[in-house]
């Protein structure tokens, strides 16, 4: 079956005390000397994967390390294991975390006292007090956290530590005395460690007991000796004390230079996870940002991508999202893949969701809302679907991650990463990362999509009062839709803003929504208007801003009842409702003004025939500068005369200014 990542169902009631980097030192000690053992079989027994021992983030249960040490105990026949695997800690064909950890410290008497802190980083099964009851030797105390139940061979393990500790440093083994044992009824384990000098110290002492012995010499052969001899003997004891000295200090430079590497080491190990670390928070960091501002999806996960790009090390990336029926699985964004094979996963017809005996790595993770990660697909080919199978050759796949993208238990869609360059093993520590990420995807998601329902709502209702307007004259019928349009076109030539567009596009389409308060036998009157009558259809300009202010419209959108209500005020001020004068008028008001006399002219109504265009434009072009905004009329003309399929209209007379005419004449010469 596909290696579906368990780690949060696993044990899921115990507590995890044990680093992976314990198992990680077992496994190196395996391939070293074991190598006849199966170790997928070993881990698989013990509940384990192999990209959990990798990171060194990880940890697991007193369960899982008990199944993991007992059949390791049986494929080796190795009583001692764990004591073995202990001191093979130390060894340089180790090279693992204890080693780099215990290097990073001065010496023996250092790493003892320490040993509480630095089995922290191991275990978290035990409480460790260290005391100092020599200068070679100390004592520590182990006792067992509450509701801890350990093993024997933890003990034994211990010990092997406790051995590591004094070989890291190249010192003989220790002398372990254990007069306190857990397994023997005592309540805690007791250890007396102590161990030899240093090859330095050891020789430093000799040298020094020399010249000691070289002074008290050289007193008596002073006294009891004639002169030759005294000086023969003080040359030959300064030559000897001085060669010792020398083969001293060159043991002592050994071991500085060797403690030098090894904190040098530790040094960089320690930069490079800062430097990763940093990196981590800077993509969270990136990523909230494209959140807080992004509200498109397309724009949302173009960005989220390339923030994965400059900010991860994977060599390729992709994100799937269900479709609105959860029927297919389709590719919406990408990177490292080859163009015409990003562009072929886009335009697939993506991975399918409802067949009941579909096997894909896609869908399972999907379905499951679990994590996966492998790092050999050959190992699970036999379990992957003819489709999968196809994908994962066609695009070269060899080690991969799966992330589910959950909203709130609803699966939304996969993160997938994979490297085919890179020679770095994907480990745990790449999902935690990605199962990290993928919430705050999916956070994104689902606001867009609030968003976007939200608008379908507003527009639904939007529709509906334009129709309930334009319900009651079947003559007028679409006059707001087609004002709305000319408004738009307008907009689209000025090049102005996405969100002011769409603001005099609800503007437009209520424009004359104060109709409604509009006697019938006024609106559809066939004949000329009395003045009283004219008065009152002018109402309907202002009754527009008062019902509209009613809608609890939000950001640019508060502009709309205002917007709305001064369609038919003019520049000269002899417009209504309130006489706006040139800039008191709001610009989306000179727009619609355009739009909606240039549609009212060129449309019928009760007491006169549509004019012809030439004629509307004609009134437009001659009202610049008195009626209507000059760049708005120039739009208009642009706008008709680059979306209609008819005649470009040129106006051949006396333009208001050479502006106009430049524009004219380029868009229709």
């Amino acid at each position: 079956m596909l290696q579906i990542s368990d780690i949060y169902e696993h044990h899921i009631n115990e507590p995890q005390l044990y680093n992976s980097r314990i198992v990680d030192n077992y496994i190196k000690l395996i391939k070293s000397r074991y190598n006849f053992i199966d170790i997928n079989q070993l881990l698989q027994h013990a509940g384990m994967e192999s990209y959990q021992v990798a990171d060194e983030g990880i940890w697991f249960t007193q369960t899982q390390i008990n199944k993991f040490h007992s059949k390791l105990k049986e494929l080796t026949g190795n009583k001692d294991i764990a004591r073995e695997a202990g001191r093979y800690a130390a060894s340089p064909d180790a090279l693992g975390a204890m080693r780099r950890y215990i290097l990073g410290l001065i010496g023996p008497q250092s790493a003892y006292e320490l040993s509480e802190k630095t089995a922290a980083k191991f275990t978290k099964s035990s409480l460790y007090q260290t005391r100092r009851i020599g200068s070679n030797k100390v004592e520590i105390k182990v006792t067992p956290n509450q509701g801890v139940t350990e093993e024997p061979f933890q003990c034994e393990s211990r010990l092997g530590f406790f051995d590591a500790i004094s070989k890291v440093f190249n010192y003989n083994l220790p002398e372990i005395e254990h007069p306190k044992c857990l397994f023997k009824g005592d309540k805690e384990c007791l250890y007396l460690i102590s161990w030899q000098d240093s090859p330095y110290m050891i020789w430093e002492k000799i040298r020094n007991s020399i010249v000691v012995v070289s002074i008290i010499s050289f007193i008596l052969v002073n006294f009891y000796s004639s002169l030759n001899t005294t000086l023969l003997f003080l040359t030959t004891s300064f030559s000897f004390i001085l060669l010792l000295s020398i083969y001293t200090e060159k043991i002592k430079a050994k071991e500085l230079i060797s403690a030098v590497d090894n904190l040098k080491w530790t040094s960089e190990n320690l930069i490079d996870q800062i430097n990763l670390n940093y990196e981590n928070s800077l993509l969270i960091n990136d990523i909230g940002q494209v959140l807080s501002k992004e509200n498109e999806l397309k724009g949302l996960l173009s960005q989220v991508v390339h923030i994965l790009e400059d900010r991860l090390d994977y060599d390729r990336c992709l994100i799937l999202l269900a479709n609105p029926n959860k029927t297919k699985l389709v590719s919406k964004a990408g990177y490292g893949y080859k163009l015409n094979t990003l562009n072929e996963l886009m335009n697939d017809e993506g991975f399918n969701l409802d067949k009941k005996d579909s096997r894909g790595i896609f869908v399972t993770c999907f379905k499951e809302k679990k994590p996966s990660l492998i790092n050999d697909i050959d190992e699970i080919k036999d379990d992957l679907s003819a489709r999968s199978l196809e994908f994962a050759k066609r695009t070269g796949s060899k080690s991969f991650i799966c992330c589910p993208i959950v909203f709130e238990d609803e699966a939304l869609g996969v993160l997938a990463v994979d490297n085919i360059k890179s020679k770095r093993p994907l480990v745990q520590r790449d999902i935690n990362l990605l199962m990290g990420i993928a919430p705050q995807i999916a956070v994104g998601i689902h606001n867009i999509r609030l968003v976007e329902a939200r608008l379908r709502q507003f527009q639904s209702i939007l529709h509906a009062l334009v129709a309930s307007t334009e319900a009651r004259d079947p003559i007028t019928a679409g006059h707001s839709e087609r004002v709305t349009e000319y408004s738009e076109g307008i907009c689209k030539e000025l090049g102005l803003p996405s969100d002011y567009t769409d603001m005099i596009r609800v503007a437009a389409s209520l424009h004359d929504y104060g109709k409604i308060g509009v006697d019938d036998a006024i609106l559809k009157k066939p004949g000329k208007l009395t003045e009283d009558e004219y008065n009152h259809i002018k109402t309907h300009a202002d009754k527009s801003r008062k019902i509209l202010e009613r809608i609890s419209f939000e950001g640019i959108y508060k502009e709309v009842p205002k917007v709305a209500a001064s369609h038919h005020e003019k520049l000269d001020g002899s417009g209504y409702p309130e006489g706006l004068i040139g800039d008191q008028i709001p610009f989306g008001s000179q727009i619609i003004a355009v739009a909606d006399v240039f549609e009212a002219l060129t449309s019928r109504r009760h007491y006169r025939d549509p004019m012809p265009i030439n004629e509307a434009f004609d009134y437009i072009v001659n009202n610049i500068g008195t009626q209507f905004n000059e760049k708005c009329v120039i739009a208009l003309i642009n706008y008709y005369n680059n979306n209609k399929n008819a005649v470009p209209y040129f106006y051949k007379g006396q333009f208001t200014s050479l502006s106009l005419a430049a524009n004219l004449y380029k868009k229709t010469a």
